[in-house]
């Protein structure tokens, strides 16, 4: 997989690496970007075979809350078949190695994904890159990973762990740092397994009863944005984990999105300012990316294809900001020197956990002139 294969045309500073599930994790956990929920009964392996997503780089088969209970058992005889063809088709050479998407599976509860590992085969898990445990919390945590632990020495195979931070007992006031650190620590143990942190946003909003609007993003809802800097602040300090963020819940979709007319420059003016861009929803979303990057999320789940390319596209890094990053890294003595802008100070040791998460972005995802580049690599109609 690479990153921003729609646009092929675009010629970036520095290019984006190519990754796969083997992939280091130390750079892996950069790579997933927009990560595309889908029902577990959905047969995805067309798509798959036939490149018809080329932005597309990150998949999870829900089994949870997408797919009726009823219904689990078939969306896991649909996950085996759907892994089976992706291995064969790689196997015969009808399918590139790289052209392999990052798949997980989002399972409902303890029970079902241990019915769900006792099934998995080492072909299929040749195709599997992880799976994500929802309402993850201090309680159930060890399970999950002691037994992902397990289906790796069994299947000799790598299989990772996202964990989904979005219990009730996070969201209360009372409960939350002692549920953090009981979370933290369950990583901590099993760290070589957690590929991502992930939050549920919609999960902590339904607690209180209230609902982001099109119009302002998840941060404006004060109580929601007090768990997630409670997640970011216990899970995501020195860049232990990197934390992709809540989903958006709002797309429109008309074929032609009069690209044509978009700013060259000041994508951030325009969006801060609200000044439209693309539609009302679409630059709610590059809004609330744009908050995701301030605050250290990196990536984000995401519900409809059209989301895919607009979060991906602002994960790159400016040039401005790489070689900011290059210049910290290259300086292990510490002290100040001028930025690459000389419009800042780098001081080398506070902004050293900056310039790693930039430098890794920019590995995943590339490095582009500016800001007004931002326009011009998601301006394309797919």
């Amino acid at each position: 997989m690479r990153h921003h294969l729609y646009n092929k045309d675009f010629k970036f500073l520095v290019e984006p690496e190519e990754f796969n599930k083997y992939t280091d994790r130390e750079l892996l956990q950069y790579c997933l970007g927009a990560t595309m929920y889908m029902p577990g009964i959905k047969d995805f392996a067309p798509k798959i075979l036939g490149g018809a997503m080329p932005g597309l780089t990150t998949i999870v088969l829900c089994f949870e809350d997408a797919c009726p209970e009823d219904r689990v058992e078939e969306a896991e005889q649909n996950v085996y078949r759907l892994l089976d063809t992706v291995t064969d088709a790689v196997d015969k050479g009808n399918l590139a190695p790289e052209a392999v998407p990052l798949i997980f599976v989002r399972i409902r509860n303890l029970t079902q994904f241990k019915h769900f590992g006792q099934g998995l085969t080492k072909k299929q898990a040749r195709s599997l890159c992880g799976i994500n445990f929802p309402k993850f919390n201090a309680e159930n945590g060890y399970e999950y990973f002691a037994y992902l632990q397990d289906l790796n020495d069994r299947l000799e195979e790598i299989l990772y762990g996202m964990p989904i931070i979005e219990d009730s007992e996070v969201a209360y006031k009372e409960t939350r740092i002692s549920e953090l650190v009981g979370i933290k620590k369950i990583l901590d143990k099993y760290r070589e397994l957690v590929l991502q942190v992930r939050v549920g946003g919609t999960d902590f909003s339904s607690v209180f009863g209230v609902r982001r609007g099109v119009d302002y993003s998840i941060y404006d809802i004060m109580t929601v944005r007090e768990c997630l800097t409670d997640i970011i602040n216990v899970c995501g300090r020195d860049n232990d984990y990197v934390i992709s963020g809540p989903v958006w819940e709002y797309f429109r979709a008309p074929k032609e999105l009069m690209f044509e007319e978009l700013p060259k420059h000041g994508l951030e003016d325009y969006l801060m300012k609200r000044l439209p861009i693309v539609n009302n929803e679409i630059d709610g979303l590059l809004r609330e990316v744009i908050l995701d990057k301030a605050n250290g999320f990196v990536g984000r789940t995401v519900i409809h294809p059209t989301h895919v390319k607009f979060v991906n596209a602002l994960m790159a890094v400016t040039k401005e900001e790489y070689d900011d990053a290059c210049m910290i890294l290259g300086h292990s003595e510490g002290g100040v020197v001028k930025g690459s802008g000389a419009n800042k100070m780098n001081e080398i040791k506070p902004h050293t956990n900056w310039a790693v998460k930039i430098y890794n972005r920019a590995r995943a995802f590339g490095v582009i002139e500016n800001e007004g580049a931002y326009v011009r690599l998601f301006a394309v109609n797919d």
